[in-house]
């Protein structure tokens, strides 16, 4: 039995992924998680829908095995809360929850607008899916 199955029959149910959209953005920011200082992260509405469509979208409660770079399971967090909240209003307190840089909401602004683009979804008033989250286990 592999890690990821002994997890999965742990946490059954469990969503299984990675953060960002590279294997260097995972790494960098599975290691913000395992320090603490990550305990959110966001989402475009669209592709949210789309994961729901799959049956691949948290909700709050949910249990969620976090992938490194190479794939490989780090950690599992657990869902606390899920917010519907436009690009434009979101505030400084939410952008730091990301624990992304100096924790700054013009950093958050200008990496997920960067990130956005990437994924063809950005707008100023694009709607995010904001996910809180607490580390449950540091495999």
């Amino acid at each position: 039995m592999t890690k990821l199955e002994e997890l999965k029959s742990i946490y059954p149910g469990a969503l299984v992924w990675h953060f960002g959209d590279s294997p260097k953005l995972a790494d960098e920011l599975v290691q913000l998680v395992l320090s603490g200082i990550k305990t959110a992260t966001c989402c475009s509405k669209n592709s949210f829908q789309r994961e729901y469509e799959r049956g691949e979208a948290p909700c709050a409660g949910s249990y969620n095995i976090i992938l490194d770079g190479t794939g490989q399971p780090v950690c599992v967090i657990q869902t606390v809360r899920l917010q519907v909240i436009r690009f434009c209003e979101m505030t400084r307190e939410l952008a730091s929850k990301e624990g992304e840089g100096d924790l700054s909401l013009e950093y958050w602004k200008e990496g997920h607008k960067r990130y956005f683009e990437r994924e063809g979804t950005y707008s100023e008033e694009m709607e995010l899916v904001f996910e809180e989250f607490e580390l449950t286990d540091i495999l």
